[in-house]
């Protein structure tokens, strides 16, 4: 490890890491109530809604779909895709009739595009 930049990646990951597990070992998602879990990468985000009872994805989106990528211009990793990306998973939500929600932020900073998905999702009828 001479390359301190290689280091202090690793470092932030694992950092990451640990505050994932910490956040899963307290949020568990139901039928009733499920995890609404966000990832992100550089260029696009993700999120869906898992009933951990069961362990099934009762529904997804992310910034890869056409309707969002058109509605943002062709931009996926920003905050308005985001937020976009949020209130089409509560109308998703909506059809299958759920309302409430617990928030798995996957160890990111809840800023920025992890918050503007939030409040999109708010903003569309999810409740957290």
């Amino acid at each position: 490890m001479s390359n301190p930049s290689k280091k202090r990646t690793m470092i932030k990951a694992s950092r990451r890491q640990r505050t994932r597990y910490r956040i899963r070992n307290r949020v568990v998602g139901t039928a009733e109530r499920p995890r609404l879990a966000v990832r992100k990468s550089l260029r696009y985000i993700y999120a869906q809604l898992i009933n951990d009872l069961s362990g099934e994805t009762l529904a997804a989106a992310s910034s890869l779909e056409p309707t969002v990528k058109a509605d943002s211009n062709g931009k996926t990793g920003n905050k308005e895709a985001a937020k976009l990306v949020g209130e089409k998973l509560a109308e998703r939500a909506k059809e299958k009739g759920l309302g409430a929600v617990v928030f798995d932020r996957g160890g990111s900073v809840y800023h920025g595009r992890i918050k503007e998905l939030a409040d999109g999702a708010r903003g569309a009828g999810l409740d957290f």
